[in-house]
């Protein structure tokens, strides 16, 4: 059945992907982001995607967004970024800007949307998180802490909106190769596609599975480490990193 999707961080990336991949399938696509021109580009390239500039960091944008969009039964919440932030030149702003983009930019579009899907008792909430959200991870206290945050977010609502129609998934991707982990001076291991975590997803979603977690082997070991005592996590970081 074709349905009408939001996606958010469709400019590049995993967002732009989906927006593709969903749009081949016949569905109508809604593409947003900060900046038109890479959405008007993927337009172009997609019959049935729409372009829509909006900052999810803007509250009241996403709101007057979300009203003009009319009914939304799927929303894929994926804008997101990813700047280091070492204890050794820690610094708040950064950690801000991490939060507010990552963590707030879909607590705004949910509590744009949360009203007509539960009035309707249908919907779907998508959320991207990653597996860098399982537990802290060296030099990206601020990137770990918005993604757990969204993990959280995501198991709270499931449970709040269980029987309720509105159906919440949550996305935990390894390294994907994107603009944003372009700029990773380490090795990514497992790395794969946007298209390839784009195929992941709708695999997930289709499958109805409330985690989607990719590429396997290394969101495995991402699990182990979760579950690991304190002092042999700690332990094996260091050795791992060298840090």
């Amino acid at each position: 059945m074709m349905t009408r999707t939001w996606i958010t961080g469709a400019g590049s990336g995993i967002g732009e992907a989906l927006a593709l991949r969903l749009a081949a399938e016949g569905h109508s696509v809604i593409a947003s982001g900060r900046r038109l021109e890479p959405l008007t580009e993927l337009a172009g390239r997609g019959p049935g995607i729409t372009p829509l500039a909006v900052d999810v960091t803007d509250r009241a944008a996403v709101q007057a967004a979300v009203s003009a969009m009319g009914t939304i039964d799927t929303a894929i919440l994926c804008a997101g970024i990813h700047t280091p932030t070492p204890a050794r030149s820690f610094d708040a702003d950064t950690v801000r800007r991490l939060m507010e983009t990552n963590l707030m930019g879909a607590v705004h579009c949910i509590e744009a949307l949360l009203p007509a899907m539960i009035a309707r008792g249908s919907g779907h909430l998508v959320l991207v998180a990653s597996v860098a959200g399982y537990r802290g991870l060296p030099t990206a206290g601020g990137y770990s802490a918005s993604k757990a945050g969204l993990i959280a977010l995501a198991e709270s609502l499931k449970l709040d909106l269980d029987g309720s129609g509105v159906r919440v998934s949550l996305i935990n991707p390894g390294f994907v190769d994107t603009p944003l982990t372009r700029q990773n001076p380490f090795p990514m291991p497992d790395l794969v596609t946007a298209g390839q975590a784009a195929e992941a997803i709708l695999c997930g979603l289709k499958a109805g599975r409330f985690e989607t977690a990719f590429p396997f082997r290394f969101a495995l070991a991402m699990k182990v480490l979760r579950l690991l005592p304190d002092r042999l996590y700690f332990a094996l970081m260091h050795k791992v990193t060298g840090l």
